[in-house]
């Protein structure tokens, strides 16, 4: 497939590999719980009772797109803390509506929603496909079944075509409708009537459903022509299609780039180059005999949906998904009757990791004049005076002190004054739970973009940050003294 690279390469193409395996969320908890099981964690389930044991390591998934992992020190007991990167597995995109069947001036086209807060106007031009997830109906033996499964057709599929300036001779710069303009191009209705659909022989422009009158999903809501193509690439028939959550994505594939080679072009670096620095940084930082020997506490990494949405969803960063977490592995190895939870999260630490703006050289103004993060420049700590970022004096110097022992680089980024904050999972878990956090990220420009672009250098200073972190944390915060 385009865009692989040799794993021997190192940390900066094992990411290439992994956002070119990462169209969605639900692909990217894919390829993390398969780099998971390779390094040796044991997948649990939230539906089971869990029997943990010290020195050992586990994962689970929730909704299939957030994922958490977890090695437990073989000097944890119940009480002592976790150690936590988090990130999100969500970029803004296009997805497919419930009924995404549009038919205009000839064309097939699919009606798609927006979600998050896009650069909606680089998703014109671009060579499109479809990646997500199909609920399929199965049947054996007389027994029907249904089952998830993940799709990606690797052709490109749609464009969404600008408008000729010959044709839009306003002055005040493009500024597409997202319901109108939006829209997919999937193909001409004349050719695809050329194409009949291969079930019951409905043609492409039928309002007719298939022979096993599928009322969930049929030829009136999406074209049989998409439902043709999604059930070839996962090999069933179109109308054992019940259901499915698709999103539009970029086929041009992830590549270091510029004329050093200094850069990674890609989709989506907001937030996989954080989940994948963080995922590899527990791996690694796990991975000996010897690793978990002296550690008293939990290594652990939580990769969550719906951060460019505001968190509120069952597998988001603001759910009990990580409450239950901690909560869980606790109570597994408290062999007392004592509440040791509240105790735990005390002692406890989440670094949350989420890109960060670098310095513009076309836009220099948008910065603040002793905050301009640089490519290159290592991971930023982000501030803000009014909590849009978690971080305080004594978590930023934790995470400081970890670079400066390392030689690592590190900088900081306050907005400016006169614009908004954005915001990350950091405010919503230290607020929700009550732990200690620092919000952090590595720089990168483009942000939103359907392409974007950061340092291969930040990359590498990323993971080695990330994996001290882990390493390291546990002798660091036992020196440190704030509520006695």
């Amino acid at each position: 497939m385009a865009g692989v690279v040799d794993s021997n390469d190192g940390v900066v193409s094992e990411i290439i590999n992994f956002l070119n395996a990462s169209p969605t969320a639900f692909h990217a908890v894919d390829e993390a719980k398969r780099l998971l099981k390779k390094a040796g964690f044991e997948q649990i389930s939230e539906r089971q009772d869990w029997k943990l044991q010290v020195g050992k390591k586990y994962f689970f998934t929730r909704n299939y797109s957030s994922i958490v992992a977890f090695a437990i020190g073989k000097k944890f007991v119940a009480g002592n803390g976790f150690h936590i990167v988090g990130a999100h597995t969500d970029s803004p995109c296009l997805k497919l509506k419930p009924v995404s069947k549009v038919t205009k001036a000839g064309f097939l086209e699919v009606g798609v929603q927006t979600y998050g807060g896009g650069l909606w106007h680089t998703w014109f031009d671009r060579d499109l496909t479809v990646a997500g997830r199909l609920i399929i109906r199965e049947s054996k033996d007389g027994a029907v079944s249904y089952s998830h499964r993940l799709v990606r057709i690797q052709e490109p599929i749609m464009r969404i075509p600008n408008l000729a300036i010959h044709l839009d001779r306003s002055t005040d710069g493009f500024k597409p409708n997202s319901q109108t303009h939006l829209v997919p191009i999937l193909a001409t209705s004349v050719k695809a009537e050329l194409n009949k659909a291969a079930a019951g022989n409905v043609s492409a422009e039928s309002d007719g459903k298939t022979s096993n009158d599928n009322k969930d999903t049929d030829y009136k809501k999406h074209h049989s022509l998409l439902l043709q193509l999604l059930a070839s690439e996962v090999g069933c028939k179109p109308e054992d299609i019940c259901d499915f959550e698709l999103q539009l994505c970029d086929t041009q594939p992830s590549i270091v780039a510029g004329a050093l080679k200094e850069f990674i072009f890609s989709g989506r670096l907001d937030n996989l180059c954080m989940s994948f620095c963080s995922l590899k940084a527990l791996i690694d930082s796990t991975s000996s005999e010897s690793s978990l020997e002296d550690e008293p506490g939990v290594r652990m990494v939580a990769l969550f949906d719906h951060e460019e949405v505001g968190s509120n969803s069952a597998q988001g960063a603001g759910s009990p998904v990580m409450f239950d977490a901690l909560s869980r592995v606790t109570d597994s190895l408290n062999s007392s009757t004592s509440k040791l939870l509240e105790k735990a999260i005390q002692k406890s630490f989440v670094v949350s990791a989420d890109m960060a703006h670098a310095l513009h050289p076309n836009y220099m103004d948008k910065h603040e004049e002793n905050h301009q993060p640089k490519m290159h420049g290592g991971l930023v700590i982000k501030h803000n005076a009014n909590q849009r970022y978690a971080t305080n004096a004594v978590t930023s110097f934790i995470f400081r002190e970890i670079a400066e022992k390392h030689n690592l680089p590190i900088q900081d980024f306050v907005v400016c004054n006169d614009m908004p904050c954005g915001s990350t999972i950091g405010p919503i878990l230290a607020s929700g739970i009550g732990i200690r956090t620092v919000d952090i990220g590595a720089p990168q420009l483009s942000m939103h973009s359907i392409r974007e672009m950061c340092a291969v250098d930040d990359v590498k200073h990323s993971y080695q940050h990330l994996k001290a972190f882990y390493e390291e944390f546990s002798q660091l915060d036992g020196k440190i003294s704030v509520d006695i």
